[in-house]
């Protein structure tokens, strides 16, 4: 099992570049940021975990394709994800371009985790109906699957829409980098064998004893080999004993949240997980 870290970037905490080396020096294998483009002042939701939990860098989070290209120029083996990239909140089309150019720059590293997202206000102020955001997520990566890997895409769906283009660079991984899928057992689990290459759950979300293999069994009832579909587990508890046990029972990565602190503050972290990397490769 690998180690990876997650962090909302903000104009005070560690630059993606500094995140980035570290991350690659201490035996991270990846690198994942959050997504909002902006907070609503009134709002008719809270955080999934609480009104507490919508802190500071919820307001304040960097793109996170600007971030991952600056992290993808000082390093060669880290891998670059979104956790999650709000997609129902982006144009298709140049989502598409990004994705494929960022597949591109960093020389196929790229991860694409996504998300359906929670903030309604968030959500409506693009143009995005909650309502029917999950099926515009679908619509949205089936299309994009469309456009990395045909020379004259279309796609007709009931909301998600263009007749036959061209557009360029295709990406670097073939048939087109992992689509991960963010969210909680059954829902997101659901989507993920539906049409993603892999999900990520939270730890905190459920018991990973009961979600991991009831994600198996559920990848072979839809006919998917879960070889196929791993499984990324976010909110990583720092704690070497869970972590062996989320590696007994399959998962590829365990995913460490960091504040959005300093380089200073943030380096001694990394070097107590760069330990438990080291305990779990034994």
């Amino acid at each position: 099992m690998e180690i990876g870290a997650a962090i909302f970037f903000t104009d005070y905490s560690i630059t993606p570049t500094e995140l980035a080396v570290a991350l690659e020096e201490r035996g991270f294998d990846s690198l994942w940021v959050a997504e909002h483009s902006h907070i609503p002042v009134s709002r008719r939701f809270t955080h999934p975990q609480g009104e507490a939990a919508l802190t500071k860098e919820y307001f304040d989070a960097m793109d996170p394709f600007v971030t991952l290209s600056a992290a993808a120029a000082v390093t060669t083996r880290l891998k670059l994800g979104t956790a999650v990239c709000l997609v129902i909140q982006r144009d298709t089309i140049q989502t598409a371009k990004l994705v494929a150019s960022i597949d591109q720059v960093s020389g196929g590293r790229f991860l694409f985790g996504i998300g359906g997202g929670w903030n309604q206000e968030e959500i409506e102020n693009h143009g995005t109906a909650f309502s029917s955001r999950m099926q515009k997520m679908r619509e949205q990566i089936e299309a994009m699957k469309a456009i990395w890997t045909q020379e004259t895409p279309e796609y007709h769906g009931e909301i998600v829409k263009f007749d036959t283009i061209q557009t360029w660079p295709k990406p670097v991984q073939k048939p087109h980098p992992p689509v991960i899928l963010g969210g909680a057992f059954p829902w997101a689990a659901r989507r993920a064998v539906r049409y993603g290459d892999g999900w990520y759950p939270n730890a905190a979300s459920g018991k990973p004893e009961e979600y991991m293999p009831a994600f198996r069994k559920m990848a072979q009832e839809a006919g998917r080999d879960p070889a196929s579909l791993p499984v990324t587990i976010g909110g990583a508890p720092d704690d070497p004993d869970a972590l062996k046990r989320f590696r007994d029972l399959g998962a590829a990565r365990a995913v460490v949240t960091l504040m959005s602190e300093t380089r200073d503050q943030l380096l001694p972290v990394l070097d107590r997980w760069a330990g438990h990397i080291r305990q779990l490769r034994g």
